[in-house]
C-alpha cells in the first residue's frame, strides 16, 4: 500500500452525518441488454469519520432495501422478493470502509458491501466536492463514488430470460451522490 500523503483543500477533521435530503443512492442495470434501467433507494443513513489522516477518515451506511424506487411499481415490488433482494430476510444493505487512498483521477474509497447476508470488497472511485459552511451556521462535505458489482457475487440470482434475451444484466452500476453535515460537537468555534 502507498504511503503517499493525502492533501483536499479545505478538509475539516470530524464526524459527519450523511444528510438524505441532498443525496442519493442510485443504481443502474442492463435490461434486455439494450438499455439501462435507473433507480434509487428513498431511505438510507450513514456517518462519515474524517480523520487527522485523511487516509484513515472512514464511512459506515446503512440502507433501506425495502425504499427501492425505479419508476415502476410492479418492477419495484419484483426488485424486493425473493427473486433479487428478498426484502423480508434481508431488510438492508450496509457498507463500510477503512481508509481512503489516492488514485490519478481523485480517490478510492476501500471497503466491504453486504447484501443479502454476502460481504465483499468493494472500491468506490471518489471524488471530494469540498467542505464549507452551510446556510444555518453549520459545516458541509460533498463527494460523489461510484463502482460496480456483480450482483450474483451477493446471491441476487434472478435469471429471467424472455425470447431468449437476459432481462437483467449482472453488473450493477452504484452511484452516491453525498452531502453531509458536521456534528456539532466537531464545528469550527
Amino acid at each position: 500500500m502507498s504511503t503517499q500523503t493525502v492533501s483536499i483543500p479545505g478538509y475539516v477533521v470530524g464526524t459527519w452525518q450523511i444528510d438524505p435530503v441532498h443525496s442519493q443512492v442510485g443504481f443502474a442495470a442492463r435490461h434486455m441488454m439494450v438499455s439501462k434501467v435507473r433507480g434509487h433507494f428513498a431511505t438510507f443513513s450513514g456517518t462519515i469519520v474524517t480523520a487527522e489522516d485523511p487516509a484513515q477518515s472512514t464511512v459506515s451506511a446503512s440502507v433501506d432495501l425495502d425504499s427501492i424506487t425505479t419508476g415502476a411499481q410492479q418492477r419495484d415490488d419484483h426488485l424486493r422478493s425473493a427473486d433479487f433482494f428478498e426484502v423480508a430476510t434481508y431488510p438492508e444493505m450496509t457498507f463500510r470502509s477503512e481508509h481512503l487512498r489516492p488514485s490519478d483521477d481523485g480517490f478510492v474509497l476501500e471497503g466491504e458491501l453486504t447484501l443479502k447476508g454476502v460481504t465483499k470488497p468493494l472500491s468506490l472511485a471518489a471524488e471530494i466536492n469540498g467542505f464549507g459552511p452551510d446556510a444555518f451556521g453549520g459545516t458541509r462535505c460533498g463527494f460523489t463514488a461510484t463502482g460496480e458489482i456483480n450482483r450474483r457475487d451477493f446471491n441476487v440470482n434472478f435469471g429471467g430470460v424472455q425470447n431468449g434475451v437476459v432481462v437483467v444484466g449482472d453488473k450493477i452500476t452504484i452511484t452516491l451522490e453525498v452531502e453531509a453535515v458536521l456534528d456539532t460537537a466537531d464545528a469550527p468555534a
